[in-house]
């Protein structure tokens, strides 16, 4: 082997082992397409966006992944639906996991509630969410005593409970689940000695709206 061709060797060992940065979004092709189903040059899609004939060209060749609000002048500018450019990122991530340390939470007075399942604006008319509602000894929930558009399904895990709805009464123990129109007025009071826990599901999106 000629001194040459070692040196040709090294060098293509040590392009495979050079780190890549990695632009987790890639969104390029899209936009490629798109521009250029229009007739739109980078140039003119570059001065409607307000950013650099560089910058879209390498966003296109998925160089750099875009600030969020460049890629919404870039959208804006090619008309392009925002679902459209994040499909490809739903289907890699079809599965959503929240961590026991790592759930939202909120608190109404001295009722917590910790998030298990995240509303996505995508869900459309089957967004949900759900959570583990913690009521102290003696306490209540508070919000539903007005009614809200919607249905909710909750399961008692830990204590006993009455849900009051309307002029109706519900006594709940552990393990029991109770579904039910969320239009009208409708309270869950900790009636145990213990605090309660329950698991519950509210549909359309009510308390973890950001």
């Amino acid at each position: 082997m000629t001194h040459s061709q070692n040196k040709s060797v090294s060098i293509h060992i040590e392009d495979e082992e050079k780190p890549k940065k990695r632009v987790p979004y890639r969104f390029g092709e899209k936009l490629r397409t798109v521009r250029e189903r229009k007739g739109y040059t980078l140039k003119v899609v570059a001065q409607r966006a307000g950013v650099s004939e560089s910058l879209v060209s390498q966003i296109e060749r998925n160089r750099v992944s875009p600030a969020i609000d460049t890629l919404l002048m870039l959208a804006d500018v090619l008309d392009i639906n925002l679902e459209f450019l994040f499909e490809e990122y739903r289907r890699e991530r079809p599965v959503q996991v929240i961590r026991a340390d790592e759930r939202r939470t909120l608190a109404e007075d001295d009722v917590i509630y910790e998030e298990l399942a995240r509303p996505e604006e995508s869900d459309g008319k089957h967004a949900f969410e759900s959570y583990v509602i913690k009521i102290p000894v003696g306490s209540h929930t508070h919000r539903g005593s007005y009614g809200h558009l919607g249905r909710e399904l909750g399961v008692i895990i830990r204590g006993e409970a009455q849900l009051h709805y309307e002029n109706l009464v519900y006594d709940l123990k552990s393990g029991d689940s109770v579904s039910f129109s969320a239009s009208a007025p409708h309270t869950l009071i900790n009636t145990g000695d213990i605090p309660v826990e329950a698991l519950w599901f509210v549909t359309p999106p009510q308390r973890f709206i950001e």
